[in-house]
């Protein structure tokens, strides 16, 4: 049985109720040290985060999940619109992230997403462009033959843009389409993710996404060159 670690210990009456709804299974950590007192038999299977008002606390947090002895992960922080900026640098403390307020189809998604089983050959329909293949069944993507760890929401801008190379998309019909409502974090949060997108492709393949100035971007040439 997948447990979860959810911080604070008392979570938001909303986050609380979607993961009761969606049939996962938790326990709430206030500190760091409930994490070994409350740690399952099989270990945990994953921590959600929130950082709340106290953002010195809930990284705190997310330092000792990362740092035991046996890591917790994955983990996935929720954090407000303006606290993005706090993202920068501490990349390596958490797997995937979820504006909030949340949408609940969403962070749902992002969570099966986040537990789902990794691994398995490439099968089904796929997307194709270049050396980046992306697998519609599998939720899986590779470049050059190497697999990539995608969170949820990288997987999904990265198939938007490759479904139709060298269209430009704007930051607003990015957040739209890919996020599905008017999202809460801004034209930021399509930075945020291009630029983690960017580093997992690695140096070699990093300008399949460009930036076209003052618009948005596309992945692949513009089709008119």
């Amino acid at each position: 049985m997948t447990v979860l670690a959810i911080y604070p210990a008392d979570p938001a009456p909303e986050l609380a109720q979607l993961l009761d709804l969606s049939g996962f299974v938790w326990k709430g950590v206030a500190q760091p040290s409930d994490v070994d007192l409350f740690e399952p038999d099989e270990g945990w299977g994953g921590a959600i985060v929130q950082l709340g008002e106290n953002s010195d606390l809930g990284w705190g947090m997310l330092r000792a999940l990362r740092r035991r002895d046996v890591p917790v992960a994955p983990l996935l922080l929720m954090v407000r619109g303006n606290e993005l900026n706090e993202l920068d640098l501490r990349d390596d403390l958490f797997d995937d992230f979820c504006l909030d307020p949340f949408h609940p189809r969403e962070l749902e998604a992002r969570v099966r997403h986040m537990l789902a089983s990794s691994g398995g050959d490439l099968s089904g329909e796929r997307i194709e462009y270049g050396p980046l293949i992306l697998d519609l069944e599998t939720y899986e993507a590779s470049v050059n033959n190497q697999p990539l760890d995608l969170t949820f929401m990288e997987y999904e801008l990265l198939r938007f843009l490759a479904a139709t190379p060298g269209r430009v998309f704007t930051r607003e019909v990015l957040l739209s389409r890919v996020w599905g409502y008017e999202y809460y974090g801004g034209a930021r949060t399509v930075d945020v993710h291009v630029r983690r997108l960017r580093a997992k492709l690695g140096e070699e393949y990093a300008a399949l996404i460009q930036t076209v100035r003052s618009v948005g971007y596309r992945l692949g040439e513009s089709r008119r060159r």
